[in-house]
């Protein structure tokens, strides 16, 4: 949190510089390896206007997720607003590498939700272990397509809060965009976990999917209620094939 508000709040790069390691790795398509480039976008950055509001935080061991939205963003994102996952992680007291997921936000939404606003309360910190494993229960049987029809065993059909702007609330909801996404020619081929923070109430999966031969990254969020899921974000966008550094999305 520290470097992040040096980074993108206070501007400043040596503050900065003492946050993070000098072979920082940079999982950003975009942004070449090291903490020189992250150091030295700052100037444009602040000059931008670009803001930042952090909605959730959640952390597990070594690596940390800030659940983001970036204001004023057409000159750096391309986009006036734009929804994020940026991930952390960090070793011997300072930041040493990053992963993030980044998709515009649209002004009208399947659910009426926004993608950030919501349930935001870190609650039920001794049922992580449960909750984590539910969650990867509902990826692998219900995003994954081992057995869907196991839906109800993970969440109430009737409430589930969607935050994807292109799916209706529910069950329903989901399974309707899943087809017309297909009908669309986007079939999910595979959907393979890569990262997993879990803190209490909320569950943080950064997954790998095959789309139509093409290769996906999706970062899902979940909240989870008496043993249910009951609310969900994400950020989803195509892994380019060229990048600014050899270290992969994930």
């Amino acid at each position: 949190l520290a470097l992040f508000t040096a980074v993108f709040v206070d501007h400043d790069p040596e503050a900065a510089r003492d946050l993070v390691a000098p072979d920082y790795i940079q999982h950003n398509p975009q942004i070449p390896t090291g903490a020189e480039s992250i150091l030295s976008l700052i100037p444009a950055l602040e000059a931008s206007g670009l803001t930042v509001t952090t909605h959730r935080v959640i952390a597990e061991g070594d690596l940390v997720v800030l659940h983001n939205e970036y204001q004023n963003a057409a000159a750096i994102l391309g986009a006036p607003s734009v929804a994020a996952f940026d991930i952390f992680r960090v070793e011997d007291g300072i930041v040493v590498e990053h992963w993030d997921n980044l998709q515009p936000i649209p002004e009208v939404t399947a659910s009426g939700r926004g993608m950030l606003d919501g349930g935001a309360d870190l609650t039920d910190l001794d049922q992580t272990d449960v909750n984590r494993d539910l969650v990867l229960g509902f990826v692998h049987d219900v995003l994954g397509g081992a057995a869907p029809e196991n839906a109800p065993m993970y969440m109430d059909p009737e409430v589930y809060m969607q935050h994807n702007p292109n799916l209706e609330d529910g069950l329903a909801g989901l399974i309707a965009g899943t087809q017309a996404w297909a009908e669309q020619g986007f079939v999910i081929t595979s959907f393979e976990p890569q990262m997993v923070v879990a803190e209490g109430n909320f569950v943080f999966v950064a997954s790998e999917a095959m789309v139509s031969g093409a290769a996906w990254a999706f970062f899902d969020l979940w909240r989870v209620e008496n043993g249910l899921i009951v609310e969900h974000w994400d950020v989803v966008s195509p892994i380019p094939a060229e990048m600014a550094h050899d270290n992969g999305k994930f």
